[in-house]
């Protein structure tokens, strides 16, 4: 009768490995994952070795082992637009290793998170990019792929998983508000993820990312003298005149406040059609007209 219940044990917990194996189609990728990183902790853990071959030196007396240290501390946030159809096909594409890309995040339309890569370890989601002076923000960034072809809104499920996401990365790393940005933003010549249709307005009001002041474009009513009569008569005309509420510096260059935000002027139309996808979003492809740079003149003064 033991026998019998122990043979009956040993298969029920077979077949509950062989289902859960079945319900989750990238165990196999998983295992890899598994292998990797096991890989990586036991050469963290390794002493280091003494070097060899043509750059050698003496070395101390004994190893030491510093206890201040920690694993590399993200200090921006990126966030994409996939530019497919469907989240399998986005999650599959980032468990093949001939695509050479990833990210840290995957958001489906549907508001489901898939956390590919642990935030200390690093993605290959930024590619040839820059802001500021970073010229490697795989190393300092968070990536968020958005399951989205590029043409269409962003669902509100999905909006609410992102801003949860990005609430738990702020506490949990320190990001700075200014920080959480697109990958158009940091690749203007090569990318325009994510789309003029993100809602960056709503992020910056939850605390993700920088934006203008609602009054930047206000006009107001001011009172101005028009010299009338006849010649020599002093007397003047008072009339209620329409101004913007706010000018730009008489010497205010365009590019410096783009170059002072983060943004790679060496080519100025795929830097200017970044800052308008991400702040203006229309016309993203025309030159900023006064009012867009009374727009960039109020962010600028924000990233000082």
């Amino acid at each position: 009768m033991k026998r019998i219940f122990t043979q009956a044990l040993t298969l029920l917990l077979g077949c509950g490995l062989l289902a859960s194996c079945a319900t989750n189609p990238y165990a196999a990728t998983n295992k890899s994952y598994k292998k990797q990183a096991k890989a990586y902790a036991k050469s963290l853990r390794a002493i280091p070795a003494a070097p060899t071959g043509e750059y050698t030196y003496p070395q101390g007396d004994y190893w030491v082992g510093t206890t201040n240290f920690n694993l590399r501390k993200p200090n921006f946030v990126i966030i994409h637009h996939t530019a497919q159809n469907s989240t399998e096909q986005t999650l599959k594409t980032f468990t093949m290793p001939k695509t050479s890309v990833s990210s840290h995040y995957v958001i489906g339309r549907d508001g489901k998170v898939y956390q590919m890569l642990h935030d200390h370890m690093r993605a290959w989601h930024g590619g040839n990019s820059r802001w500021g002076s970073n010229t490697d923000l795989n190393s300092s960034s968070i990536g968020i792929e958005l399951d989205n072809n590029g043409s269409e809104l962003f669902p509100e499920e999905m909006i609410t998983s992102l801003i949860a996401v990005l609430g738990k990365l702020k506490k949990e790393h320190g990001i700075p508000a200014e920080n959480f940005i697109g990958h158009a933003d940091i690749a203007p010549a090569r990318k325009v993820d994510p789309s003029p249709l993100f809602p960056w307005k709503k992020l910056a009001d939850n605390g993700f990312g920088l934006w203008f002041d609602e009054d930047v474009l206000d006009k107001e009513l001011v009172l101005r003298e028009v010299p009338v009569g006849a010649e020599g008569d002093p007397t003047p005309l008072l009339v209620m005149e329409t101004v913007p509420k706010y000018t730009l510096p008489e010497h205010f260059n365009p590019l410096d406040a783009l170059r002072i935000i983060g943004y790679d002027v060496r080519n100025p139309e795929a830097a200017v059609r970044a800052f308008k996808i991400h702040f203006i979003q229309n016309d993203v492809n025309s030159p900023l007209t006064e009012d867009e740079k009374l727009i960039l003149y109020n962010l600028y003064q924000k990233y000082l």
